[in-house]
C-alpha cells in the first residue's frame, strides 16, 4: 500500500512538472512573439523596456504599453506610440507583423497607436478571432477595410480612426452581431453610407466624421442603443435622418443637410451635445432646444434659420456653449443666455435687436427669409405661350416639307445636336505640325512623360449628359464641391462605381461643338501621373441653333487634400516626412515638364499653386489647376502656348521660355513652402525666406536645420536639404532667364531623393525614373 502510494506521488509530481514546463513554454512562445513585435516596429521607445528577461505578464502598465494575461496567455496587447509618428521604414511589412500577431491566438484586445504602421491592413487579422476590440488609430494603413473582419462575431469595439483607409463602409459591416462601437474618423472614406448599419443592434456609438461619404443617411432609428453619432465633415444630406431618441451627442456640421428640423429633436431628453452648424438648414429655428433637460452644447451657426425669438425663453442650467450665429433669425436674445458670466454665447450676423454692430438690419432677413429653401435650378430656356403657338404651325409646315428636309439631312456633313445629344465625333490625334521644329523638346522626355503619363485611367471618351446628370444626381447641391474662376465642380459617380470631379463651364460665346473641338483634343492628351487627368467631355447645346451653353469636363477624383493640408494644414496631424515632400516635388516637377514638352503645343504660365497639388492615396502628386486654353478663350484671356508659324519662331521662342520660367517661379514657392512646413502669406516673407535660404547654403548645417519645417529637421540629411535649398532660391530668382530649366530641376531633386537615401543606387526611383549614381557630378545650378 505504501509503495503503491509513492508510485502516486511520483507520478503526480512528474504530471505538475510536464504542466509546468508547457506552461513555460507557452509563455517563452509568447514572449518571443512579442519581441519580434518589438524588431518590427523598429525598436519604438515605448518598448525600450522589454528584452529576453522581461516577465510580460507581470509588467506595470502605463499609458504607453499595457500587457494582460490570463492563465499565462496574453489577452490584451495595447502599444501607444507618439502622436505624429513618422511611417516605420521602406523594408517594414504590414504582412509580417500582422501574421506575428497571429502569434497570441487569445488576444482580446488589441491597441495600436500611432506606431507608424503601414500598407493595407491585412484580412489575416481576422486569424485572431476572439477579439472583442481593435483599434490601429493614427497610423497610415490604406485601401479598403478588410472583408475577412466580418468573420469577428465576438468584435465589440472597431476603431480604425486617423489612417487612409479609402472605397465606401461595406455592406458586411452590419453582419457584426455585437458592435457597440464603430470609428472611423479621418480616412478618405468615400460613396454612400451602407443600410445595414440599421442591422447593428447593439451600437452605441458610430463616428464617420472627416471622410468623403455622401447621399441620404440610413434610417438609424431601429438602433435604439445608439448614444453617440458624429457624421461631420461629409457631403450628407440633404434630409435630416432618421433617430432614435436617446442620443446623449449629435454631430452632423459641415455637410449638405437642409430643409427644417423634424419635431422630434425637441424630443432628445438625453442629449448633451448638438452641433448642426455650416449646413443649409432652414425654418424657424426651435427655441425648445435651448431648454431640452441635457444639453450643454448647441451650434446651429451658419445656416438659415428663420424665427423670432423672445426675452422670456427659458434655458437649460447645464447649458455651457450656445452658436447662433449667422442666421436670419429676429426678435430679442433670450435673457436666460446671458444671465451666467461662465456661458458662452454668440449670434452676430442675425438681425436680433440687441443693439450690437454685428447684426443685419432686419429687412435683410426678411427678404432672404423668403427665398430660403430654394435650390438653385439650371436655367432652360422656357418656352412662352406664342412660341408653342408658333411651333405647332410650324410642324404643320415641317410635315409637309418632311421628304426635302431628309433630302438635304441626308447630304448634310456635320449634324447639329439637340440639348441632349452632346457631341460625339471621335478625337483626332495629330497634333499641330505648323509648330516651329527648333520648339520641340528633347525626344528622350518626351517618351518618358509619354511613358508615365495617365497610368491606370480608361480611355478618353464623350459622355452623353444623361450620364453627366446622373452621375451628380441631377446636379444636385450634395454633389457640388465649390466654384472658382474655372467654373463650378461637382463630385459624381459613374454607373462603374468610380468617382469623379465634373467642372461645369458655361460658355460666352454662341459656338458650335466643332468651334470647340481642337480644345477637347488638346484635354484628352493631358493625362499623366502627376496631373489630374480628363476622362472626358460633354457639350450642352441649345435647342434653338445648337449653339454650346455648357461643356462639362470631367476629371479624375482625387480625394486625399492637398499637399499644403499635409504639409501645413488639416492633416498636420500627420505631417508628411522629408522623403515623401521631396516624391510630391519630383512629381509636380514631372507634372510641369509634360504640361510643357509632353504635348504639342505645350501649355505654360499655369499659375501654380500649393493648393492645386493633390494627393492620392498613395500620396502621388497631381497638379488639378493647370491653363487650359479653352477656360481662358471663353474668359477673352490671352491663350499662350497655341501660336503656329514659322515667320514668328523668335519671338514664340522668346515668350514661351518666358512662360515656362513664369511655371518654374511658381515652383519654387511650392518648394520654399515644403521646405520651411508653413503657408506663405505675403510677397515680403517669401523675399526674407529666400534670403535666409540662401544666405544658409553658404553657412553651416545649424543654419540650414534652424530653417526647414521642425517636423522634419531630424530626418532630413544636410547634403538633401542644401541641394533642395538650392533649387528653391534658384527658382526663385528675380530674372527669369536666370532661373534653372525644368529638366535641371528634376535632376536636382532626384540627387536630393538620392543621397536622403543613398542605398538607392542605380535602382529605380518612387516616381518611375532613373535615379543617377551617387558618384555624378550633379547639374550645376548657379546662386546669385
Amino acid at each position: 500500500m505504501a509503495k503503491a502510494f509513492q508510485c502516486s506521488a511520483i507520478l503526480l509530481c512528474v504530471v505538475l512538472v510536464l504542466l509546468i514546463s508547457g506552461s513555460e513554454q507557452l509563455q517563452s512562445s509568447q514572449g518571443e512573439t512579442l519581441l519580434r513585435i518589438q524588431r518590427l516596429l523598429n525598436y519604438p521607445s515605448a518598448l525600450s523596456s522589454w528584452n529576453s528577461t522581461t516577465d510580460f505578464c507581470n509588467t506595470e502598465p502605463n499609458a504607453s504599453v499595457t500587457v494582460v494575461c490570463y492563465e499565462n496567455s496574453i489577452t490584451q496587447l495595447h502599444i501607444i506610440g507618439n502622436k505624429g509618428t513618422p511611417l516605420l521604414p521602406r523594408n517594414f511589412s504590414i504582412d509580417s507583423f500582422v501574421t506575428t500577431l497571429v502569434g497570441l491566438p487569445n488576444l482580446k484586445v488589441l491597441t495600436l497607436v500611432s506606431l507608424g504602421l503601414w500598407g493595407p491592413l491585412p484580412g489575416k487579422i481576422a486569424r485572431l478571432s476572439s477579439l472583442e476590440i481593435l483599434n490601429v488609430s493614427s497610423n497610415f494603413l490604406y485601401d479598403a477595410v478588410p472583408q475577412e473582419i466580418s468573420s469577428l462575431a465576438a468584435l465589440q469595439s472597431l476603431v480604425l480612426d486617423d489612417n487612409m483607409f479609402a472605397d465606401e463602409v461595406p455592406n458586411w459591416i452590419g453582419s457584426l452581431p455585437v458592435l457597440s462601437v464603430l470609428s472611423l474618423k479621418k480616412n478618405m472614406l468615400n460613396g454612400s453610407l451602407p443600410d445595414s448599419l440599421s442591422n447593428l443592434d447593439n451600437l452605441r456609438v458610430l463616428v464617420l466624421s472627416h471622410n468623403y461619404f455622401r447621399g441620404e443617411v440610413p434610417d438609424l432609428s431601429s438602433l435604439t442603443n445608439l448614444q453617440v453619432l458624429d457624421l461631420e465633415d461629409n457631403a450628407l444630406g440633404p434630409q435630416f435622418p432618421l433617430l432614435g431618441n436617446k442620443l446623449i451627442s449629435l454631430v452632423l456640421s459641415k455637410n449638405k443637410f437642409r430643409d427644417g428640423l423634424p419635431a422630434e429633436v425637441t424630443s432628445y431628453y438625453q442629449l448633451q451635445r448638438l452641433d448642426l452648424s455650416s449646413n443649409k438648414f432652414v425654418g424657424p429655428f426651435p427655441q425648445s432646444l435651448l431648454s431640452l433637460p441635457s444639453v450643454t452644447y448647441l451650434n446651429v451657426a451658419d445656416n438659415k434659420f428663420t424665427g423670432m425669438l423672445f426675452e422670456n425663453q427659458s434655458c437649460s442650467a447645464d447649458l455651457e456653449f450656445v452658436d447662433l450665429s449667422s442666421n436670419l433669425m429676429t426678435g430679442q436674445l433670450p435673457n436666460c443666455l446671458l444671465q451666467d458670466s461662465k456661458r458662452k454665447v454668440l449670434y452676430a450676423a442675425n438681425c436680433l435687436a440687441t443693439g450690437d454692430e454685428n447684426q443685419h438690419p432686419i429687412s435683410l432677413c426678411r427678404n432672404e427669409a423668403l427665398a430660403v429653401g430654394i435650390l438653385p435650378q439650371r436655367k432652360k430656356r422656357k418656352a412662352s405661350k406664342e412660341t408653342i403657338a408658333f411651333g405647332v404651325i410650324g410642324g404643320i409646315v415641317g410635315g409637309i416639307a418632311l421628304v426635302g428636309l431628309i433630302y438635304l439631312a441626308v447630304r448634310k456633313v456635320k449634324s447639329r445636336k439637340t440639348i441632349k445629344r452632346p457631341n460625339t465625333r471621335l478625337i483626332a490625334e495629330n497634333a499641330s505640325t505648323g509648330y516651329p521644329s527648333n520648339l520641340l523638346p528633347d525626344a528622350r522626355y518626351i517618351s518618358q512623360t509619354m511613358k508615365l503619363g495617365a497610368l491606370g485611367l480608361p480611355p478618353y471618351r464623350t459622355f452623353s449628359l444623361e450620364e453627366v446628370e446622373e452621375a451628380t444626381n441631377n446636379f444636385d447641391t450634395s454633389a457640388f464641391m465649390g466654384e472658382g474662376s474655372q467654373g463650378q465642380m461637382y463630385r459624381g459617380r459613374l454607373k462603374d462605381g468610380s468617382f469623379v470631379a465634373i467642372r461645369c463651364l458655361k460658355m460666352k460665346r454662341s459656338h458650335s461643338t466643332q468651334n470647340f473641338m481642337h480644345h477637347i483634343e488638346l484635354i484628352s492628351k493631358l493625362r499623366h501621373r502627376h496631373l489630374v487627368s480628363a476622362l472626358g467631355h460633354c457639350f450642352e447645346c441649345y435647342l434653338d441653333d445648337s449653339s454650346v451653353s455648357r461643356i462639362f469636363l470631367v476629371f479624375e477624383y482625387v480625394p486625399n487634400g492637398t499637399l499644403r493640408s499635409w504639409i501645413s494644414g488639416g492633416h498636420a496631424w500627420q505631417k508628411l516626412q522629408w522623403t515623401h515632400r521631396i516624391a510630391a516635388a519630383i512629381g509636380v516637377a514631372k507634372g510641369i515638364q509634360f504640361l510643357h514638352t509632353g504635348i504639342v503645343p505645350g501649355v505654360y504660365s499655369n499659375n501654380l499653386k500649393i493648393t492645386d497639388v493633390l494627393l492620392d492615396q498613395n500620396l502621388i502628386a497631381k497638379i488639378s489647376s493647370y491653363n487650359l486654353p479653352l477656360l481662358a478663350e471663353n474668359k477673352g484671356m490671352v491663350v499662350h502656348g497655341t501660336s503656329s508659324g514659322a515667320s514668328k519662331d523668335l519671338s514664340t521662342s522668346a515668350r514661351i521660355n518666358q512662360d515656362q520660367k513664369v511655371d518654374v517661379y511658381d515652383f519654387g514657392l511650392i518648394l520654399l513652402e515644403i521646405i520651411v512646413g508653413r503657408s506663405l502669406t505675403s510677397k515680403n516673407e517669401v523675399r526674407v525666406l529666400k534670403d535666409q535660404l540662401q544666405a544658409s547654403i553658404t553657412s553651416d548645417d545649424t543654419a540650414r536645420s534652424s530653417i526647414v519645417d521642425p517636423v522634419v529637421r531630424r530626418s532630413c540629411s544636410d547634403q538633401s536639404l542644401k541641394t533642395m535649398m538650392e533649387i528653391c532660391v534658384s527658382c526663385l530668382l528675380k530674372n527669369p532667364a536666370d532661373r534653372p530649366s525644368v529638366e535641371d530641376i528634376l535632376w536636382n531633386l532626384q540627387y536630393a531623393a538620392q543621397v536622403q537615401d543613398p542605398w538607392r543606387g542605380d535602382s529605380q526611383s518612387s516616381e518611375g525614373s532613373p535615379v543617377s549614381p551617387a558618384i555624378r557630378p550633379r547639374l550645376h545650378i548657379t546662386i546669385h
